[in-house]
């Protein structure tokens, strides 16, 4: 197989600020805290810096708490002298900044790449919920909102539920099987000390829950948080010098196949993430079961079964009788899952937490919850017709 441009990066920092509810701190305050994190991690200073990426961009966000700092403002924060920058919402899902900086790298834009993401969304939302900080107008989520707000549909809850009750139309999956997903990632959060939820989660706790939009309830859906995540994507050649050491990148799934949309998908029950994770799966030589563990993005816990089967982990339909009982998805089952308690649990940091989870076990330094033997990580990120994943690997040269 030929060379890909992912393999002239590597992440060689990682960085995260303090992460919690309502936490009162400036999304620009917590982007510097995760960003000088991360530089740190990789051994460079900022002077090193000559790039920088992040998602959605400072001034693309639909909600508040959402968008976080624009590069202008990181940039100006920490005095980067910068050959290259950009923030953009219009991506493979969030990991389109990861893409975006390895492919600055490979043509040569930049050497040391600084990548971001950051979330206030619990301090925006105050005592009000969800519902305070959604928009207001129907011109959302590419015209979902146009046709779908008068009867309801006021978020991405509504929305992904449609998916949940197709797939439990269309394949018998029940709520029993998907309680699975929050329950054992909330086992694994009680191994996290960063984690939001860690108090144990039982299948009377899950099927007892308050309904928010049928057949999903409270559990299903993850937590609003206030944090940032950053890292570093340096030059291959760099990667001997990472002093926390480094992961490749073996390869990006990036494709956009069939309709963009929430709800007019040709299969409601796969979403964009079936034409992301074949497109990965063509780019490497590397098979789904050569996984070791997968960071599927677990906004609300039917995406991550999705994405199951989208990636092949599973036969389609097939992923509510993969997931039941929890057994092959914990830490020492055959692909365990969210191994920090994923956004479930651990908080919603829009999948750079999950992407930040993936370097930690690759680098052998997830404590309690370490997958033994970790070699390949698949991250994906995003739900309805936003998606993207990444394939990780250790670096053991």
């Amino acid at each position: 197989m030929s060379r890909h441009f992912e393999h002239d990066s590597v992440i060689s920092g990682i960085g995260q600020s303090t992460v919690g509810r309502r936490l009162g701190r400036s999304d620009l305050d917590l982007t510097v805290q995760a960003c000088l994190a991360a530089v740190a991690d990789a051994g460079l200073t900022r002077a090193d810096i000559d790039g920088l990426s992040t998602y959605p961009g400072g001034y693309s966000a639909s909600t508040a708490g959402y968008g976080g700092p624009s590069p202008y403002d990181v940039q100006d924060t920490l005095r980067l002298d910068l050959n290259w920058h950009q923030g953009a919402a219009e991506v493979p899902g969030q990991l389109g900044a990861l893409v975006a900086a390895c492919t600055a790298v490979s043509v040569g834009l930049a050497r040391h790449v600084l990548v971001y993401r950051t979330v206030t969304e619990s301090s925006a939302q105050g005592a009000g919920g969800r519902a305070s900080v959604l928009p207001a107008g129907p011109g959302t989520a590419s015209g979902t909102g146009t046709w779908m707000l008068p009867f309801g549909g006021v978020s991405a809850v509504n929305w992904l539920a449609q998916v949940a009750t197709r797939h439990f139309h269309e394949f018998g999956t029940t709520r029993e099987q998907l309680a699975a997903i929050p329950i054992t990632v909330r086992q694994h959060a009680s191994l996290n000390p960063a984690a939001v939820f860690s108090t144990p989660l039982t299948r009377e706790d899950y099927l007892g829950a308050r309904m928010i939009s049928s057949p999903l309830c409270l559990f299903d859906c993850d937590v609003p948080v206030d944090g940032a995540t950053a890292l570093v994507v340096s030059a291959a050649d760099y990667a001997p010098d990472a002093p926390s050491g480094s992961a490749r990148i073996e390869a990006f799934g990036t494709a956009l196949r069939g309709r963009p949309s929430w709800d007019q998908y040709g299969d409601l029950t796969s979403m964009a993430a079936q034409g992301a994770a074949s497109h990965l799966w063509s780019r490497t030589e590397l098979k789904p079961g050569d996984v070791d563990i997968a960071q599927l993005y677990d906004g609300f816990s039917i995406l991550a079964l999705a994405w199951l089967e989208a990636l092949g982990m599973c036969g389609r339909g097939e992923g509510g009788a993969y997931v039941e009982g929890g057994e092959r998805i914990a830490l020492t089952g055959e692909l365990p899952m969210n191994t920090a308690g994923g956004q479930l649990s651990g908080g919603r940091l829009h999948g750079f937490g999950l992407l930040h989870e993936a370097v930690v076990q690759l680098r052998g330094g997830a404590g309690a919850r370490q997958v033994a033997g970790a070699e390949v990580v698949v991250v994906a990120n995003g739900g309805g017709p936003i998606a993207g994943v990444a394939l990780l690997t250790a670096d053991r040269g």
